[in-house]
Order: C-alpha cells, then sequence, then structure tokens
C-alpha cells in the first residue's frame, strides 16, 4: 500500500502525540509550558480588543454630550482640575479623576500599567495608553523608590536621612506594602493623566474644563454659605480643620470671597493628587510676608496653585 493510501491512528502520549501507520510509528512532541500559554492569551486578548474597536468605532459628538454632562455635576467639577509647581511657576491642568472618566467616554483606549524592573530600593513601572482605534500607544515609566521620609519614625528599618530646607533631620524609612501601593498607585494615576491628554483631543478637554468652571461659579453665586461649609468638610476629611484654613486666608472662613473659595478648591484637588498642606499653607504665609522666607519645594507647590488659578481665570474670561 502507498505511502499516501496509509491509514494513521493518533493517540496521545506522556511525551506528545504517537502516530502509526503501516509499517512506520513516528512521536510528535508538543509540549506548551506556562509561558507559551499565557502569550498566547495575551495575544488573543489583544487582538480581541483591536477587533472590537473596528466594529464599534466612537462618535465624538456623542463623547462630547457624555462628557458635558459630567462637567455639569458639582461633584465632578469640584474635582476637574489640579495645580502643581513645575520650575517655579504654577501648572495647572485636568485632575486624574477627570482624564479617567475623559478615557471612559472616549472609549476603545486601553490604560495599562506593568512593572518592568524591581530591586530593594526601587520599583520601575511603564504605563501606557494605546488608542485602539488609531493604533497608537503612549508609554512612560514610573519610578516608585521603596522608602519613606519620617520626621519621628517610631518603627521601621531606616535606610537614611537628610536635613530638608528648614534645617530639620528627615528620616527615610523602608516603605511597609501600604506604603508602597499608595506611592505606585498615585505615581501610576499621574503618568495616565498626562498620557491621556495625549489622546483626548485638545479641543473637547477645554470645553469640558470650561464647562466644570462654569458649573462651580453657579453653584457658588446660588448659595455661598453652603459652598463654604462644603469646602470646610472636605478639607476635615483631609485633617485640616477650618482654623488652618484661616491662617492660609489670612481671614475667616466666613469672609472669603467667591475667588477665596475658588482657589481653595484648586488647593483641594492639588492635596488629593499628592501635593502637601504644608507646603502650600507655608508658602501662602511667605507671600504675605508672615514668614521670612519659605521653602523652595512650599515655593513650587504654590507656584503650581497659582497657575492653575491664573489658567482659570483666564478661560473664564476668554468665554
Amino acid at each position: 500500500m502507498s505511502d499516501d493510501n496509509a491509514m494513521v491512528i493518533a493517540r496521545p502520549t506522556g511525551n506528545g502525540i504517537a502516530r502509526s501507520g503501516f509499517g512506520s510509528n513516528e512521536l510528535e512532541s508538543r509540549r506548551e509550558t506556562q509561558a507559551t500559554a499565557l502569550a498566547e492569551r495575551a495575544k488573543a486578548e489583544v487582538q480581541a480588543r483591536f477587533i472590537m474597536a473596528m466594529q464599534r468605532p466612537r462618535d465624538l459628538d456623542e463623547v462630547r454630550v457624555r462628557l458635558l454632562k459630567h462637567c455639569k455635576r458639582k461633584g465632578f467639577a469640584e474635582r476637574a482640575e489640579y495645580a502643581k509647581p513645575v520650575g517655579g511657576q504654577r501648572i495647572v491642568g485636568p485632575s486624574i479623576r477627570f482624564v479617567e472618566c475623559a478615557l471612559q467616554e472616549y472609549g476603545n483606549v486601553i490604560p495599562e500599567a506593568t512593572v518592568v524592573y524591581e530591586d530593594d530600593e526601587k520599583r520601575v513601572v511603564r504605563v501606557s495608553v494605546c488608542d485602539l482605534e488609531r493604533n497608537l500607544t503612549w508609554h512612560d515609566d514610573a519610578l516608585v523608590e521603596k522608602f519613606v521620609e519620617r520626621r519621628n519614625p517610631k518603627d521601621g528599618e531606616i535606610v537614611g536621612q537628610r536635613t530638608n530646607s528648614r534645617g530639620d533631620i528627615v528620616y527615610r524609612v523602608r516603605a511597609t506594602e501600604d506604603d508602597l501601593a499608595n506611592k505606585q498607585a498615585a505615581a501610576v494615576s499621574k503618568k495616565l493623566r498626562n498620557l491621556g491628554l495625549r489622546i483626548l483631543p485638545a479641543d473637547l478637554v477645554d470645553e469640558a474644563i470650561a464647562m466644570c468652571q462654569q458649573t462651580r461659579r453657579n453653584e457658588v453665586a446660588q448659595d455661598p454659605d453652603a459652598v463654604r461649609r462644603q469646602v470646610a468638610d472636605a478639607f476635615s476629611q483631609l485633617g485640616v480643620l477650618p482654623g488652618a484654613l484661616h491662617e492660609y486666608l489670612g481671614a475667616p472662613m466666613e469672609q472669603a470671597s467667591p475667588a477665596d473659595l475658588d482657589e481653595l478648591r484648586v488647593v483641594y484637588a492639588s492635596i488629593k493628587d499628592g501635593e502637601r498642606w504644608a507646603d502650600l499653607l507655608e508658602a501662602k504665609r511667605a507671600e504675605r510676608g508672615e514668614v521670612e522666607k519659605s521653602s523652595a519645594k512650599a515655593n513650587e507647590s504654590m507656584n503650581r496653585v497659582k497657575a492653575r488659578i491664573e489658567a482659570r481665570r483666564q478661560k473664564a474670561e476668554g468665554q
């Protein structure tokens, strides 16, 4: 019987697949490692996402309507912007929470964070945002150091120390799992914010931020006393009491103007995004001449807040 007409019987074995025919026996090895299986699974997931994006493309008009609807909610509008010091100036822009919501409504976008390196001192997380419809990916690496700074470390392993701008000794303490998780989450969120803004249309972002500003102004105009209470309550959840707000403004909260309240909202959002209240308060007091000189870190924090407020003011005047 020719080979073309040979009967082949395949049966599984412990080492692969055994094939038996007339006058011949063959053993085909098919060992699949876990790494190969995971790679194929990841490949299939990525392909499925691109296919779904092609089948259900985004409608920018619909995205705009949904995003602006969020901006009309006062709770969202209050957290839509941030301010941070960079190079001695305050940089203002959409906050982490705003970008997260905008990406959700934009659709067909994959944000990812993957640990690419780790040792005893640091962890490097690669953060990426991919637009499936345009096959466009932006990525950046977030460096997370495995220590926290404490003035009075009660426990934990001290790995170093430094002298801050005030002349105080600050100790570097080995981060706990919770500390490291919080630092990583904050670092990843900031990278996602910046990368997400590269994906989102700039005009859509500007229009949405302007709507958030209008929402906040309307709320203050309707009931300024209620807004003062809301601001005070929000800061109290961060451990900042009304007396500290009085110290920041240089006047009681009852005398706070709409501009003061808007500034406090910016400060609140900035603290939620990682700024330190002590730095902002120190810089504010230095502006009024209550302290001789604030630290460079405090000045940078305040510059970020000022830049954010100024940008919002310019946008409001341009409406």
